[in-house]
């Protein structure tokens, strides 16, 4: 596998083989570089290591076949347009670390249907599940107000099901 990624100082720059369908990221890496899938339409799961600490811009969009994805402990940041028109995406798991949510991270997920947020996240940025049409489960790792106190940009939820978001202590509007 280490021969199709394109990897130097610890940043994944590429994957070599867009007919990859599935990958395991070796240990060491620290950065899912900017665009690094992009368009590799026939990946289906990816294994993510705790060594990254970044998913950079883009650097899954437009793979169409990626179906579920857990984020390890060690990210801190998911930058924008990170799983944008990921289509088969059915569920994301956003463990403890993130603090950032970047902007279209997750635009047009349509089969997007549950994502857990950890209270680690402070921001939400604009547009971050717009066109997430399925997405009606969505929990978060905090309180409601730990909830209420994450800055949400400009039409951060538009388009979803969910109405309201599971906290530890009760519910919330979205």
């Amino acid at each position: 596998m280490a021969d199709i990624l394109e990897i130097k100082d610890g940043v994944l720059h590429r994957c070599n083989d867009k007919t990859a369908t599935s990958v395991t990221l070796p240990d060491g890496v620290t950065k899912i570089g900017e665009g690094a899938f992009l368009y590799c339409t026939s990946l289906v799961s990816v294994v993510i290591p705790d060594s990254v600490t970044q998913i950079g811009v883009g650097a899954f969009r437009a793979c169409t076949s990626l179906s579920s994805v857990v984020i390890p402990n060690s990210v801190t940041k998911i930058g924008d347009e990170a799983f944008m028109e990921c289509t088969s995406l059915g569920s994301v798991g956003i463990l403890g670390s993130v603090k950032k949510i970047g902007e279209e991270a997750f635009f047009g997920c349509k089969t997007l249907a549950s994502v857990k947020i950890p209270n680690s996240v402070k921001k939400i940025c604009n547009d971050a599940f717009v066109a997430c049409t399925s997405l009606s489960s969505v929990e978060f790792g905090g309180t409601v107000a730990q909830w209420k106190a994450v800055e949400k940009g400009n039409n951060w939820n538009g388009g979803v099901s969910a109405k309201c978001v599971k906290c530890t202590d009760g519910e919330a509007e979205l």
